[in-house]
């Protein structure tokens, strides 16, 4: 089997879930970009042209865009052999991350984007495998880096509709 990847991502942190013939693997990626603060009005000094000064608030915007690169250049690197790339999430950055993995050459191996709101690690990794079981092998049970129990556990939960938040 390829290796298939499920991604939720917000701008400060990725849950990637990647399916193996070897079994799943959860991965975090977290952003050193903080929140991103937009201000209203005029962002620029009322100085003249010639004196000028680079704002704070620019400073600000290009160190977020630079940790945003950094975040999404190190989510490339750990799904760029992918077969398949399920890309989820409540925000703006799934569209970014789509744009820079299409300008990586990538693009193929995406999947249809979808907007979630905030979920668990185990929400993720059932949706990524539920979406990726129904497209590939129907009735084939994923090994798990969880122990049995917690498998069961889960199991249990998800049968009576119990969400995790």
């Amino acid at each position: 089997m390829e290796k298939e990847i499920g991604l939720w991502i917000d701008h400060r942190e990725a849950i990637i879930v990647t399916l193996t013939d070897g079994g799943e693997e959860i991965k975090h990626i977290v952003s050193n970009s903080g929140k991103h603060i937009r201000y209203s009005g005029s962002s620029h000094s009322k100085t003249p042209e010639g004196l000028k000064e680079v704002s704070s608030e620019d400073q600000r915007d290009r160190k977020f865009g630079n940790d945003l690169k950094q975040f999404y250049d190190e989510i490339i690197a750990t799904i760029r052999d992918a077969a398949s790339i399920q890309i989820f999430g409540p925000g703006e950055a799934k569209g970014e991350l789509e744009k820079r993995i299409a300008h990586e050459g990538l693009k193929a191996h995406i999947l249809p984007i979808q907007t979630m709101d905030k979920m668990t690690d185990h929400q993720i990794s059932a949706k990524v495998r539920e979406h990726f079981l129904t497209q590939s092998a129907p009735g084939k049970v994923w090994a798990n880096t969880r122990d049995e129990d917690d498998q069961k556990g889960m199991a249990k939960k998800e049968i009576r509709g119990y969400h995790e938040q």
